[in-house]
């Protein structure tokens, strides 16, 4: 009996191939916004039928918000595989490289998101807590690694960030906002001239005679 109600409850395991392909059409789908956005271009590019996304997603919202979380998971997951990198500093960048991928897929439906993101929302709760700390774990190591400054909160850097990509707007805004991203981040870093003087700094106090 346990295992045939198992079997009722667990997904098949090509349905959760169809989920699957269904979320990463609608991704690339929704990257490239536009007219062609649309929930039949989604399941055309999935290369299943428009009733097989309805069965996963009946609404427009469910598959929006379904998109929106699993980036926001993933961007979680690649700050975990870059907490070990062997330079702190270009493992944030390549972070926040792959976030303006999120962006663009947000603003592919940014009107639908809007429904379901509010202020106060679950969802937007659960997105700004996740991100805060995929990146504020990233940007400690690159403090801790006397690499970055250290007069910047997770939060001050995620909100930078969503101001560069939102300022663009215009096609190809992609390519303008990595460029300013390198500029933002080299301009984050702890500079040689800095260290040097710290080092000079620390050499140059009298040492401290212990007491016999």
């Amino acid at each position: 009996m346990d295992d045939q109600t198992d079997q009722i409850r667990k997904p098949r395991a090509d349905a959760v191939r169809n989920r699957e392909r269904v979320l990463e059409a609608a991704k690339l789908v929704f990257n490239a916004g536009g007219p062609e956005a649309s929930l039949e271009a989604v399941a055309k590019r999935a290369g299943v039928g428009i009733g097989t996304l309805y069965r996963h997603f009946p609404t427009r919202e469910d598959l929006f918000e379904a998109v929106y979380r699993r980036e926001v998971e993933q961007l979680s997951e690649l700050a975990e595989q870059l907490k070990n990198a062997r330079d702190p500093v270009d493992a944030l960048r390549r972070w926040l490289r792959s976030g303006v991928e999120f962006v663009a897929t947000k603003k592919g439906m940014v009107a639908a998101l809007a429904l379901a993101v509010q202020s106060g929302s679950e969802l937007q709760a659960f997105s700004f807590d996740r991100l805060t700390k995929a990146i504020g774990s990233l940007l400690d190591r690159a403090v801790a690694a006397g690499e970055m400054r250290a007069d910047i909160s997770p939060e001050d850097l995620l909100r930078a960030f969503f101001g560069m990509c939102y300022m663009h707007d215009q096609p190809g805004w992609q390519s303008s906002v990595l460029r300013m991203l390198d500029v933002f981040v080299d301009g984050l870093r702890v500079q040689p001239v800095a260290k040097a003087k710290k080092a000079k700094t620390r050499a140059a106090r009298p040492a401290v005679k212990r007491k016999r």
